[in-house]
């Protein structure tokens, strides 16, 4: 035998005496790694089906919750949304409160609606939703007009890079609009209109509440806001003189003028000096020595 193989064979020897060792006092370990891994594979499948199907069956129960919503028996969608956020899994439990606050505001109880919502930011980490929640509540205070409490809510969310900037500046201009403050409403939806980030259906809405505003007035400098003021009260005066100035038929004194009939007299006067002429002539008509009387009416006083 060489050296080279018997050296060969002492290695493997070597080797294998340090496999037994290791194997010998980290075989147990491996072993239970391996149960735990393949355990742990189990396990992460097993909660994974048994989470799949608590979502599945809390999907059926919100989307019957939401066909309740829909109809008139609103108890039973209340009851059914309750449900969901005692028992549900996932996101169901969330989106079922927002939806059972979406029903009060249907329901006609706007105080508890903003209550409901104001709870759901108040318990919320998620800016997002905790936004979305703030911004819900402060639309269930358009109507009131009260723009504090719509201001504490929505002042924070204005900033330009909050995605929901441009819903908190549309509940502002809408509760300034209904609080009388049509330049301040007019200053929100316009800074809507700006943002390049505002969606469609928002900048077609908001034209149409901007013509209303700058039909009412709003943006229009203080002197062209008086004259349209005064300019109605100007014109009623020389709207209402025009019927006065028809008094001109009273002054129709033309037929008063027709005194010229009255003057038709001068005949009445001429008929006396006419008839004074005979009485001159009757005694030169002898002392004519011709026979020329007929010449008498030659002076006859109607050739005059």
């Amino acid at each position: 035998m060489s050296n080279e193989n018997f050296i060969r064979e002492i290695d493997e020897e070597l080797r294998s005496d340090q496999m037994r060792s290791l194997w010998k006092n980290f075989g147990p370990w491996l072993i239970a790694a391996a149960v735990v891994l393949v355990v742990g594979v189990a396990g992460w499948e097993g909660w994974q089906w048994w989470n799949n199907s608590n979502a599945a069956r809390s999907s059926d129960q919100f989307y019957s919750a939401l066909a309740l919503s829909e109809g008139t028996d609103v108890a039973a969608a209340q009851q059914a949304l309750d449900e969901i956020e005692a028992t549900g899994t996932g996101a169901y439990p969330l989106l079922a409160r927002f939806r059972e606050a979406a029903l009060l505001v249907k329901d006609g109880k706007t105080a508890e609606a903003t209550a409901a919502y104001d709870a759901i930011a108040t318990g919320e980490t998620n800016t997002n939703i905790r936004a979305l929640a703030l911004v819900l509540a402060a639309y269930t205070l358009v109507d009131s007009g009260n723009v504090g409490q719509v201001e504490q809510r929505v002042s924070g969310l204005v900033a330009p890079d909050n995605p929901m900037r441009n819903a908190a500046r549309e509940a502002l201009g809408l509760t300034k609009y209904k609080a009388g403050d049509l330049d301040g409403a007019l200053t929100d939806f316009e800074a809507v209109m700006a943002d390049p980030g505002a969606s469609r259906e928002a900048l077609s809405r908001l034209q149409i509440f901007v013509a209303q505003l700058k039909s009412l007035g709003a943006g229009a400098p203080p002197a062209a806001a008086a004259a349209t003021e005064t300019a109605p009260a100007a014109e009623a005066p020389a709207m209402e003189a025009a019927p006065a100035m028809e008094a001109a038929p009273a002054m129709e004194a033309a037929p008063a003028m027709e005194a010229a009939p009255a003057m038709e007299a001068a005949p009445a006067m001429e008929a006396p000096a006419m008839e004074a002429v005979p009485l001159v002539e009757t005694p030169a008509a002898p002392a004519s020595a011709d026979d020329t009387t007929p010449a008498a009416p030659a002076t006859d006083a109607p050739a005059n």
